[in-house]
This record gives structure tokens, C-alpha cells and sequence, in this order.
């Protein structure tokens, strides 16, 4: 539990992948993000836009290459080649929202090259960090239809020079990318000029987590969800952050990957459940409270008997409980899954199925799996105010909704008219910057109880 980004990760293939101010340039037709000339433009407004110019911070970049896709397309066709492009593209993303508090740009640079470019506040530790955490969750296995696929990327980092063009950057970016796929074993690189950081080894990192929980130092936010018809709130997803003492914030991807190498999902992920239903029980009506559910914790034996027993002990109705799964979670044991979820189900707990547009979509798991939501990837909202298709899509995939008795949940809604464009094509709830964005515990109490008042007054 607890795996799941915050609500300003998930740009999917479609989106412009990118926070702060629309992207120019010509989009990539097989991704759906920005070419590059587009971060001549985003660096530039960084550096020069008035409203930004007090929050500059210090443009970082990362240059990923991804290796073996000419055999990857010999051997599995370029169908497949071009769908890892996408899920590669996604996942990016996905990880950028997660992980960057600054504004950030994702840009197609060619082949099998991507550039991430951010306006951010960090060492040059936290950024190989950084880097490091998204090559792993690259390397992780991509379903295709007559197998799976596994990459291999290689990252240069840069932290840009003060007013440093960004030719210049991708000069450097670029040198230092061929070092790094000429070094056996080394899959990153700095930029010349620049020394990687000594930083945390992967075993400290992995010690620190240990003693993390004890510090307090996880901690849990909250994202607001609203019902589509009313704009009325409904409920929260708990979202998991790490405040490393020395390190700084750590999303729920780094976070979770790190739980991975040192064994402790299972610890991790009963800890942030139990914050955050001791957090959700003094919720007042009947708002309900999600959580994400990682694959070590559907593996693990008495998971369910675990997670019951932590409902029972904080006292949050189990009615009022969301279990949020990812096709990703789902790769390993289906059966098994299915078998959790009809357990949790049997005592009222709902399940969502998460991200559910974003990569390779196996709608075997709706005939299979007793779920009573699914919770649309933000890139099946991105283009839905503009684009024809993306409406037909959206229209689709909530009459098959209906057809199966589930609810649909839109995420990532950042402006009105993807409001409007869901709720009258059927969704049921929404979260996304329009309403809210995730608040620490507190801050949600604060707004149910308002929110609470208003529904009062209303009806007095």
C-alpha cells in the first residue's frame, strides 16, 4: 500500500507530460510528448517569466537512452518496439510527478531517447537518486502480448551552469552518454566537468529506511476525491511520502524500491495503512478512504488477514474502505489476486482498479477480478477537451463501466472542461488540481469539516 503517486504523477503517453506552462513545439506522434525543441522554450520561460523568476530554482536534466531496441524489434515486431516507447514515455512521467516538487518537462529526443528537464531545489546527490530510481522502474518487465520485455536504459546527468544554453547541456548530456553505455556495468553518468556525488549507497539508503518508521519520517498525505455530479468531496487516497533527514523528500516510487531491495514492503505498507485509517477514522459522514496495494503485498500469505486485523484495531468502517490495485500489481499470480480481492470484497471492501488505461491493458482482469471501480490513468483525461477520439475512448470505456456494474473515477482533472467532459459522459468522481491537491492529514480534516458545514447550511 502506499505505491500509488500522488496526484501529480500519471501523465500518460498522451499528455504533454510536463507541469507549469504549455509545451510548444511539435508533439511526438508515437508518445504524445514534446520534441525537443520544446525545452529550448520551457528553460527559456523558466529562466525569464516574471511569475516563475521568484521560485528558479536550479535546471536539472537527465538523458535516457534505452538499449537493444533494434533486436527488440527483429524479435517481437515494431508493434511491440514502438509500445515499450509508450510505456517507457508513461512511466516518466508517471515517476517525474511523483519525485519533482518544481516544474518539469518530459521530451522526446529520439530514438529511444527521452530528456526529463526540471526546474528544481536539490543536490547533485538527490538527483543521481533521482535518476537512479527511474532507471529501475524502467528495467521493470513490460507485458506484451507474446511475452515480456526488458530494458536496459542508460541516464547522463547534468545540473546546468548558471544562464547555460541548452544546446550546451545536451552537448554535455550527450558526451556523457557515451560514456555511460561504454562502461560496462555503469548505467550512469555526469555530465564532463561535474564528479558524481559519493551520495548514500543503495545498503545505506536500505538501513535508513529501516529506522524511518521509528523516526516518524513516513509520512501520509492525502488526496481529495469529489463526486462528479455535485462537486461534493467523497473521500481521500493515502499517498505515501519519505522525509530522509538528510536526503529531503523521497516519493512513493523511490520510496517503495527501496522498501524492495531491503525486504520490507510488508512493514512499510502496514504501517502507512495503519496512519492513515487512525487519520481517516475521525473523518466525519460517510467520506471514504483509499489505498494502494502493492504486488509484494497480494504475494504475501496473510496479507489479508493483516490488513483486516488493522481495520478492525483503527475502527474505520471496512464499508468505507478502497483497496486500489495496478495492472503492474496484477502481472504476477491473477489467481491469487483474484482470491485476496473476493476475501476483501466479502467484508465490504470495495476494489479499484488503478491506472487503468496507461500501458498494455489486459481486460481479462475485468472478467476475472471482483472489482467495483475503475480508476482512469490521467492519460485518458488529458485530451478529452480537445480531441475527438479521446472522447470516443472515454465514452467506450465507461459504457463498458455500466455494462459491468463498475463506477469510474477520473483522475488527473486539471481544468474545468475535463470536468465537464467526464461528467457528462458518464464518470462518477474525479480527483486532480482543479479541486485540490494532496494536503497532509490535518489540512484534510480541515477541509471535510468545511466541507461538512457547507452541505449543512444547505440543507437548513
Amino acid at each position: 500500500m502506499g505505491v500509488k503517486r500522488d496526484d501529480q504523477v500519471h501523465k500518460g503517453p498522451k499528455s504533454i507530460a510536463a507541469k507549469g506552462i504549455a509545451a510548444k513545439g511539435i508533439t511526438d506522434r508515437l508518445t504524445g510528448i514534446p520534441g525537443i525543441e520544446a525545452v529550448h522554450d520551457r528553460v527559456a520561460a523558466w529562466r525569464q517569466d516574471p511569475v516563475l523568476m521568484p521560485h528558479m530554482a536550479h535546471v536539472h536534466a537527465m538523458l535516457l537512452s534505452l538499449r537493444r531496441l533494434d533486436a527488440i524489434n527483429m524479435a517481437y515486431g515494431a508493434a511491440a518496439g514502438d509500445g515499450a516507447l509508450e510505456e517507457v514515455a508513461a512511466r516518466i512521467g508517471h515517476f517525474a510527478e511523483e519525485e519533482l516538487d518544481g516544474p518539469w518537462l518530459l521530451a522526446r529526443a529520439g530514438g529511444g531517447s527521452f530528456l526529463l528537464v526540471a526546474n528544481e531545489a536539490c543536490s547533485r546527490e538527490r538527483w543521481q537518486l533521482v535518476a537512479d530510481q527511474l532507471a529501475d522502474m524502467i528495467a521493470r518487465p513490460i507485458p506484451i502480448s507474446t511475452g515480456i520485455l526488458r530494458l536496459s536504459p542508460r541516464v547522463a546527468l547534468i545540473r546546468a551552469l548558471t544562464g547555460e544554453s541548452v544546446e550546451s547541456m545536451l552537448d554535455r548530456l550527450g558526451h556523457a552518454l557515451g560514456d555511460a553505455h561504454e562502461q560496462h556495468g555503469s548505467r550512469l553518468a555526469w555530465a564532463d566537468g561535474e564528479v558524481t556525488p559519493p551520495g548514500r549507497s543503495a545498503q545505506q539508503l536500505e538501513a535508513d529506511l529501516l529506522i524511518a518508521i521509528d523516526n516518524d519520517e513516513i509520512e501520509v498525505l492525502f488526496q481529495p476525491q469529489f463526486d462528479l455530479t455535485d462537486d461534493s468531496l467523497t473521500g481521500a487516497e493515502a499517498l505515501a511520502r519519505w522525509n530522509h533527514p538528510q536526503l529531503g523528500r523521497i516519493g512513493a516510487g523511490a520510496l517503495f524500491a527501496i522498501a524492495e531491495r531491503a525486504d520490507y514492503v510488508g512493514p512499510l505498507s502496514r504501517h502507512i495503512a495503519h496512519k492513515a485509517m487512525w487519520a481517516a477514522k475521525e473523518w466525519p459522514g460517510n467520506l471514504r478512504l483509499s489505498i494502494n496495494v502493492t504486488a509484494a503485498d497480494l504475494a504475501f500469505g496473510s496479507y489479508t488477514r493483516q490488513m483486516l486485523d488493522l481495520v478492525r484495531e483503527s475502527g474505520f468502517p471496512p464499508r468505507r474502505l478502497t483497496l486500489e490495485v495496478t495492472e503492474q500489481t496484477l502481472i504476477g499470480d491473477i489467481t491469487l489476486a483474484a482470491q485476496t480481492m473476493a476475501e476483501f470484497s466479502a467484508q465490504g471492501i470495495r476494489i479499484a482498479l488503478d491506472d487503468f488505461g496507461a500501458g498494455f491493458c489486459n481486460f481479462r482482469y475485468l472478467k476475472v477480478l471482483p472489482i467495483h471501480y475503475l480508476k482512469l490513468d490521467r492519460s485518458m483525461i488529458d485530451g478529452i477537451t480537445t480531441d475527438r477520439r479521446d472522447v470516443a475512448v472515454l465514452r467506450a470505456i465507461v459504457a463498458m463501466a455500466r455494462a459491468l456494474d463498475l463506477q469510474v473515477i477520473a483522475e488527473g482533472i486539471e481544468e474545468e472542461g475535463q470536468r465537464v467532459v467526464a461528467a457528462r459522459e458518464g464518470c462518477a468522481y474525479f480527483q486532480g488540481f482543479l479541486r485540490a491537491q494532496p494536503m497532509s492529514a490535518a489540512m484534510f480534516d480541515k477541509l471535510a469539516r468545511a466541507e461538512e458545514a457547507k452541505e449543512a447550511s444547505r440543507g437548513a
